[in-house]
């Protein structure tokens, strides 16, 4: 039986709207230096999360008879030249004797897998706007329901290039327990740079950022881990099953103005010579308020928030933005429904600034050596309850993603790793300094935000 996200599922329907019309591995040329890359415990917690998917849907590319050929073979191309420089990406999970997880960049190592298709009767616009028929999203990003652990059987990464009525889409999944958000988008930023110089006839030029390889420099711990025998029965053994009810996921817009109005909101009662509340905490904590308030929670009900940091400015000595792997931790507020309703929005601001602001490097390490002393296999329950968590960050720049054929009309996630209050945020579409919120709720709970004025007024839908 398959899995979807964290699930057991029957058997998917027949597609409908993607025929295949082939499918290839790519590797890399050149070998590495060093053929083994051993996970950090920075890395462990998410090999029971699942991959990592990313859609970028382009318009106006590969309408020509026999361009679309053209785009896969460019793309192919700096694909191979990609892996040279980010070669755990061509390579294969493995448990050593002693249960210590690495990747294997040699030998067996699959390399990348990559997906050719067609879907000429789909429009960019029924990928980029609203919400896309969940079945079509699920045809155009490869590995859906697939759990990190199986990187054990399944390449660590795999592309789909599916040509469109009007364009291209181009769904990613990365393994989770590889690298994290800033590495997924210095990836692809760096992939589409090797893209642009290959159309320029400069395919040999190194990549503008090199990925620094060595996870020692984060954590030089060899920790055992004891794997689940499936991802159905990890699933299955949750202690804390989360209700089978239906989700949907929504891009709500939030344009500069808009922004600077909730920041201005927030920051109305701070005191002279206090803190100022980020864009980030400002922009939470209207949205931590307004999923609790659909959701209805009793006032005495706990609700959670959850911020997926990255620890690569925060340890010491600081790592570059350039480390390849997984640095980030989850950091965790709570309170009461009732107390973040009816208290102004500084309230909810100032825990989400204090939770951030003690999370230093002490704390990641103190965080570090708990799982060394017990690894555990996590589940989206750990969270916490009526939780609102927070991955991926504006600062990605996530449309200058440019192949050769310009940036993207959208970006956004596939289905893997979404929960109930899971949301994703990414840069404004336009380049200015907007963030689009990317949204999953219970299907009641969304229906009632759509109609919650506080909410809307704030964010152009």
């Amino acid at each position: 039986m398959a899995v979807d996200n964290g699930k057991p599922v029957a058997p998917e329907a027949a597609k409908t709207h993607v025929k295949v019309t082939g499918k290839f591995s790519v590797f890399p040329e050149k070998r590495p230096e060093t053929a083994r890359v051993t996970l950090a415990t920075f890395d462990l917690p998410y090999i029971t999360f699942y991959y990592n998917q990313k859609l970028l849907v382009y318009k106006g590319v590969g309408e020509e008879e026999g361009e679309f050929a053209g785009v896969v073979g460019r793309m192919r191309e700096a694909l191979v030249a990609a892996l040279e420089e980010f070669y755990p990406l061509a390579g294969r999970l493995r448990q050593d004797d002693e249960g210590v997880l690495f990747v294997d960049c040699e030998g067996e190592a699959p390399g990348a897998e990559v997906v050719v298709a067609a879907a000429e009767g789909v429009a960019v616009v029924g990928l980029a706007e609203g919400e896309p028929e969940e079945g079509l999203i699920k045809e155009v990003v490869p590995y859906t329901g697939v759990m990190n652990m199986e990187g054990l059987r399944r390449p660590l990464l795999a592309v789909q290039i599916t040509k469109l009525k009007d364009g291209i889409a181009l769904g990613c999944a990365f393994n989770h327990a590889v690298l994290d958000g800033n590495s997924t988008w210095h990836f692809m930023t760096s992939w589409a740079e090797l893209a642009r110089r290959a159309a320029a006839a400069a395919a040999d030029s190194p990549v503008s950022s090199p990925p620094i390889h060595d996870r020692s420099l984060a954590r030089a711990v060899r920790v055992p881990v004891t794997l689940p025998d499936s991802p159905a029965a990890h699933e299955l053994a949750d202690p804390n099953p989360a209700p089978l009810s239906a989700l949907r996921t929504r891009v709500f817009s939030f344009p500069e103005p808009t922004l600077l109005r909730l920041k201005s909101a927030a920051n109305s009662s701070v005191p002279d010579g206090g803190k100022p509340f980020s864009t980030f905490q400002s922009l939470g904590a209207h949205t931590w308020r307004s999923v609790t308030r659909a959701r209805g929670l009793p006032p005495g009900d706990f609700t959670v928030f959850a911020v997926f940091a990255d620890c690569r400015t925060r340890l010491r000595p600081p790592l570059p933005d350039s480390y390849f792997g997984n640095l980030i931790q989850a950091v965790f507020t709570a309170t009461a429904a009732g107390a973040l309703l009816s208290a102004p929005p500084d309230f909810s601001a100032g825990l989400l600034q204090k939770a951030i602001d003690a999370y230093d490097a002490a704390a990641i390490t103190k965080r570090l050596e708990e799982y060394e002393a017990a690894p555990k296999m996590f589940y989206y329950t750990d969270a916490g309850i009526n939780c609102v968590a927070v991955g991926s960050s504006p600062r990605f720049r996530v449309y200058e993603v440019d192949f050769g054929f310009g940036r993207p009309e959208r970006v956004r996630s596939g289905k893997n790793n979404k929960f109930d209050g899971m949301m994703y945020l990414y840069q404004a579409r336009d380049g200015e300094k907007g963030i689009d919120v990317e949204l999953t709720l219970e299907e009641k709970a969304m229906e009632k935000l759509e109609k919650d004025d506080d909410f809307l007024l704030a964010g152009d839908v």
